[in-house]
C-alpha cells in the first residue's frame, strides 16, 4: 500500500510515480512522466512540468521566507525534464513577481535553496548547497559550483560560470567565468561556449569585448564606447552591451580593479 498523501484536488498527469510518504497538496499540477520520491513535499502553488525527478526531502512551493509576504496567491513553476535532488527548497513568489520559476532541463543538486521571486532559465546547473536569495535572475546555460551564495536582486548572465564558494553581490555579465573574493572576472567561459556550439570567431569576439571592460583599465562607460566603435555588431555584442548598460547594481570587478 502506497502511504503517500495526494490531495484529491491535485492535478496529476499520466505516468506520474509518487513514492511512499510523499505529500502533494491540493493546488498542485504535476506533468506527465514525473517521478516524486519518498518524503518529497509539494505544496500549494506548485506547477511542475513533464518528466521531472524530485528526490527525497525536497520541498517545492513553500511560502516565502519574507516577512512582507501577506498570504497572496502565488506559484512556483518548474519546467520539463528538470531534476531536483535531495533536500532542495524552492519557495513560491510574493507580490513582486508573483512566481518563482525554474526552467527546462535544469539540475538542482542537493541542498540548493531558491528563494521567492527567483527566475532560473533553461539548462542551468546549481551544484550542492548553492543559495539563491530573493528576486535573483539566472539566465540560460549558467553553472554555479558548490556553496555559491547569491545576494538578492542580482542577475547572472547567460552561459556564465561561477566558481565554488563564491559570494555574488553584483551582476555577472554573460559568457564569463567569475571567481575569487571579492568576485572577479576570471576570463570567458570558453570551454562551456565551445561545448554549446559557439564558433571560434564569436568566442574571440567575446574575449575582445571583455578585454575592453575588464583588462585595459578603462572606466566601464569608456569601455562601452570603445566596444561600440571598435567591435563589429553581433548578437553576442549586443547582449553584453545591453546587460551592462541595464545593470543598476553594477557588475563584478575586473582583475585590475
Amino acid at each position: 500500500m502506497n502511504k503517500a498523501y495526494v490531495d484529491p484536488k491535485a492535478k496529476i498527469g499520466n505516468g506520474v510515480i509518487i513514492e511512499p510518504f510523499a505529500y502533494i497538496a491540493g493546488d498542485v499540477e504535476i506533468g506527465d512522466g514525473t517521478w516524486v520520491g519518498p518524503h518529497a513535499t509539494i505544496m500549494d502553488g506548485a506547477r511542475i512540468g513533464k518528466n521531472c525527478r524530485i528526490f527525497p526531502g525536497a520541498v517545492i512551493s513553500a511560502i516565502p521566507q519574507d516577512l512582507k509576504y501577506a498570504g497572496e496567491i502565488t506559484t512556483a513553476v518548474i519546467g520539463d525534464n528538470t531534476t531536483i535532488r535531495e533536500c532542495v527548497t524552492i519557495n513560491k513568489g510574493t507580490a513582486d513577481r508573483e512566481t518563482t520559476k525554474v526552467g527546462n532541463n535544469c539540475l538542482l543538486m542537493a541542498y540548493v535553496h531558491i528563494a521567492h521571486d527567483v527566475f532560473v532559465g533553461n539548462n542551468v546547473i546549481l551544484a550542492n548547497t548553492a543559495n539563491i536569495a530573493g528576486h535573483v535572475t539566472i539566465e540560460d546555460n549558467v553553472i554555479l559550483e558548490g556553496v555559491v551564495a547569491v545576494q538578492q536582486f542580482v542577475t547572472i548572465g547567460e552561459h556564465s560560470f561561477i566558481a565554488g564558494g563564491s559570494l555574488v553581490r553584483k551582476n555577472v555579465p554573460p559568457y564569463v567565468k567569475a571567481a575569487r573574493e571579492p568576485l572577479t572576472f576570471a576570463g570567458i567561459n570558453s570551454v562551456g561556449l565551445r561545448r554549446r556550439g559557439f564558433e571560434d570567431e564569436i568566442i574571440k569576439q567575446i574575449e575582445d569585448i571583455y578585454r575592453y571592460i575588464f583588462v585595459r583599465g578603462l572606466k566601464v562607460s569608456k569601455a562601452l564606447e570603445e566596444i561600440k566603435s571598435q567591435i563589429s555588431e553581433s548578437k553576442e555584442r549586443e547582449k553584453i552591451l545591453s546587460f551592462i548598460e541595464s545593470s543598476e547594481k553594477g557588475i563584478i570587478r575586473g582583475p585590475l580593479n
